[in-house]
């Protein structure tokens, strides 16, 4: 038995040591430029709640936005996540709810001269080949009492569907007729506008209040038969709506994904045995959302976790809480939510001298079951805060990257393009190509279709790897890309492929130019 229990603790020792091997391996990889990802998810947060549009002229907004999507562009982001709804009411042309006070300065007036900012954002991301994520909140109706509603707010036509908590006004979470409602906005969204997910952060629940109680008494006499405990029930209501707004986005446009980005702790061990070694609010308990049964259930298409802590914090340790969630990933992809400020403001434990930056995004980089990172604030990595967007632009998003795979959603590769030619044009040296052909029977299929081009370059002699981003010279929504011509004499393999609206990537054809 002696024998037996040496040879157990011994093995156990071993494999311990290959484990911790394995991660070092793993992060000291993630941190060598040398090894570049392809696919990443690269998000950043837009946010109107700030104030930083509201009451300003249309052109200095926009020239704002156009400012700080060219920083991101150059800091490798590829998805901006644009808060479009902050309190039942629209940054786009709503015939359902009020213009946003955080646009105009007052709820219900249009801007003059007259824009829509959601259209606007998707045009700009898209021609940066950045994705345009809509983000809404859905249950918050007013952030303070003070702020006046519009006549057309849903609330004066339905106020039995709101209760005020602290200084604020909510939807009902447990209503039907309020997640019908949600749904409602969100179907309108996804019917009119070309958006490539619909996005929701972590207001669900509202954060408690000491000592105070969320007004639900009426509801749950009235709706929680079958729940014993509150908590469940508030739970279920959430998961409700978390629910039908997947069913609804699924049933209009199934390519357009739906992602929430939670409270960073999900449950304390302390609650739960197999929460996290923590001791904050927890989603589950305090937020009543049950993030993990809807990543399993496969009602959301991603889940970016706020872990805006610092490394080594005594209550909430980012490292343990990424450790954590890309062990819960479930069958979903999973980003990680990364706070600028925060990062940039404390010192690495193990390098004092150097921000968090680098130890994060070894850390991220560390598991697979984490596919990328979404920025918190936006406007934090353009405006370079702590050389923050340098040390993407220079290290971490050196190359462009795709967005990672949906393959639950769509897993089929559009054609590859044919009759690629080159010609000069009054642009200079061209390179051209045109889309498969689509037959009768497909034309109407969206998911096919393909949507962007990747451009990859090689030297005449060299191997063609496609999975190498270092050799993308463009992904374009064009069917065009210049070409460096310099004296005809050098000789280098241009490859291109298409990217459909998951971003399924098509064979590849090549080309042999001159330059």
């Amino acid at each position: 038995m002696m024998y037996t229990y040496i040879y157990i603790q011994t093995m156990k020792r071993i494999s311990l040591l290959c484990l911790c091997m394995l991660l070092l391996t793993c992060s000291l990889t993630a941190q060598s430029p040398a090894t570049p990802l392809k696919r990443e998810f690269r998000g950043a947060w837009i946010q109107a709640v700030n104030n930083q549009f509201r009451g300003l002229p249309t052109e200095q907004i926009q020239q704002t936005l156009v400012d700080q999507l060219n920083a991101l562009q150059q800091a490798g982001i590829n998805a901006i996540l644009f808060q479009v709804r902050p309190e039942a009411d629209a940054l786009y042309a709503s015939t359902i709810e009020p213009w946003s006070r955080y646009l105009t300065g007052v709820q219900g007036q249009a801007p003059a001269p007259y824009w829509d900012p959601l259209q606007f954002m998707i045009t700009e991301c898209h021609k940066r080949n950045m994705e345009l994520h809509a983000w809404i909140n859905p249950y918050r109706a007013r952030v303070n009492a003070n702020n006046e509603l519009a006549p057309s707010h849903i609330y004066f036509r339905h106020p039995e569907w709101f209760v005020t908590y602290g200084n604020q006004l909510f939807f009902d979470p447990a209503l039907p007729e309020s997640r019908n409602y949600i749904c409602t906005v969100v179907s309108d969204i996804v019917s009119r506008y070309d958006v490539d997910a619909i996005h929701i952060d972590d207001y669900f629940y509202p954060y408690p209040i000491a000592g105070k109680e969320f007004p639900d008494e009426t509801s749950f006499a009235r709706y929680g038969g079958g729940f014993t405990d509150k908590a469940d029930w508030r739970r279920d209501n959430v998961s409700l709506l978390i629910r039908k707004l997947h069913e609804t986005i699924r049933s209009l446009k199934p390519w357009v994904k739906f992602g929430v980005s939670p409270f960073g702790i999900y449950r304390n061990d302390t609650t739960d045995p197999l929460g996290s070694r923590t001791n904050g609010l927890q989603n589950y308990d305090d937020l009543y959302a049950d993030v993990l049964l809807w990543a399993h259930k496969g009602w959301i298409d991603y889940n970016i976790p706020q872990i805006y802590w610092q490394i080594g914090h005594p209550r909430a340790d980012y490292e343990t809480l990424v450790n954590w969630w890309a062990r819960h990933a479930a069958n979903r992809p999973l980003f990680i939510g990364q706070s600028v400020i925060n990062t940039v403001e404390n010192a690495d434990p193990q390098h004092p001298e150097r921000n968090q930056l680098t130890a994060k995004m070894a850390l991220q980089r560390a598991f697979q079951s984490i596919g990328g990172s979404c920025q918190w604030y936006a406007a934090a990595v353009a405006d370079n805060v702590g050389g923050y967007r340098d040390s993407l632009t220079t290290r971490y998003h050196r190359y462009p990257a795709l967005q990672p795979l949906y393959d639950f959603m769509d897993s089929q590769a559009p054609d590859k393009v044919r009759k690629m030619k080159t010609a000069w044009t009054s642009d200079g040296y061209m390179l051209f190509w045109s889309p498969a052909k689509t037959k009768k029977k497909e034309r109407t299929d969206e998911m096919n279709r393909p949507v962007a081009y990747v451009v990859y370059r090689f030297d005449n002699k060299e191997d063609i790897d496609i999975d190498n981003p270092a050799k993308i010279v463009a992904i374009t929504r064009n069917t065009w890309c210049p070409l460096p011509y310099e004296d005809g004499k050098i000789k280098y393999y241009y490859v291109v492929t298409a990217l459909d609206r998951m971003q399924n990537e098509s064979r590849s054809v090549k080309k042999r130019v001159k330059l």
